[in-house]
């Protein structure tokens, strides 16, 4: 049998869903001359919120777009829910893009569509749901995604932040799909819409049984979703663990981003911020 029915097959698999979600396996990303990634290795567990950390220009997103298939990483391998990105032709990365739900820095919406054809257009793409049930199949999705059926004709002009995000949230969920990826989700947003959103991320995770890998540097978005976090500093993962073992860890980044914040970041706080916002606990222990 050829090596592309065997990864078709690969894709349709759903009875018997790997153990993880991501594996990230001795990837490395050069642009030009410079080395973005050295040798990175990363499991992604069903069902956890795992958090990319990093300063300005460690290659978070590059990450991110790399885990998507958006680009590929110059050595090493990549496996969404145990298919290698990279043994895969243009059809197959689009079949196994309905897996998994993306929301963009800043929503990334079309300007010129309405809320309405924004969620709708990676449905349309897909070829997911007959058009006549199409409006019904929307309508719900942006409730799930807080936002008012009556705004559903609105352009995005016409939004405020918050809301940009929520529309940008129900597109990436259209499909149900098994994975979402966050790009910076709170950024820009007031600390009370932030707070919404962070909310927000929690009920469609629980709603739609995601696992969610979410770039941040958003140390509300960390207390309030993260179950484990990854920091990206000097070309590697330096580490990867629970926020407060994270928080405590001995790297001059990490000092730096949790200056001031790593009390924030203990397990009875972590329980108390949850608790206040009303949001589940980490699915692992926070113990220091």
């Amino acid at each position: 049998m050829s090596e592309a029915p065997q990864v078709m097959q690969a894709v349709q698999v759903a009875d018997s869903p790997p153990r993880l979600a991501i594996e990230v396996d001795g990837v490395w990303t050069r642009v030009g001359g410079a080395v973005i990634h050295r040798d990175l290795h990363l499991q992604v567990r069903l069902g956890e919120v795992l958090a990319i950390i990093g300063d300005s220009g460690s290659g978070k997103t590059t990450l991110l777009r790399e885990m998507l298939g958006l680009i590929p990483p110059s050595e090493g391998q990549i496996r969404l829910l145990g298919v290698d990105m990279q043994h895969l032709n243009a059809e197959q990365r689009k079949k196994m893009g309905t897996h998994c739900g993306v929301v963009f820095q800043n929503g990334a919406l079309f300007s010129a569509l309405s809320v309405f054809d924004n969620v709708a257009l990676p449905v349309r793409e897909a070829r997911f749901w007959p058009e006549e049930l199409l409006e019904d199949l929307v309508l719900v999705t942006l409730e799930k995604a807080g936002i008012n059926p009556a705004d559903a004709n609105k352009l995005p002009a016409e939004l405020s932040g918050g809301m940009i995000k929520r529309v940008a949230l129900a597109r990436a969920i259209v499909l149900e799909p098994e994975l979402m990826f966050l790009d910076e989700p709170t950024t820009g947003l007031a600390p009370d819409q932030a707070h919404a959103i962070i909310k927000q991320v929690a009920l469609l995770k629980q709603d739609y049984d995601l696992t969610v890998v979410m770039v941040t540097h958003d140390v509300d978005a960390l207390v309030g979703l993260a179950d484990r976090v990854a920091v990206l500093a000097e070309q590697q993962l330096v580490t990867v663990g629970t926020l407060c073992e994270v928080a405590n860890f001995p790297h001059p980044f990490v000092q730096s981003f949790f200056l001031d914040k790593k009390r924030r970041c203990e397990k009875q706080r972590v329980v108390e911020f949850r608790s206040e916002l009303r949001l589940p606990q980490p699915a692992v222990s926070t113990e220091e």
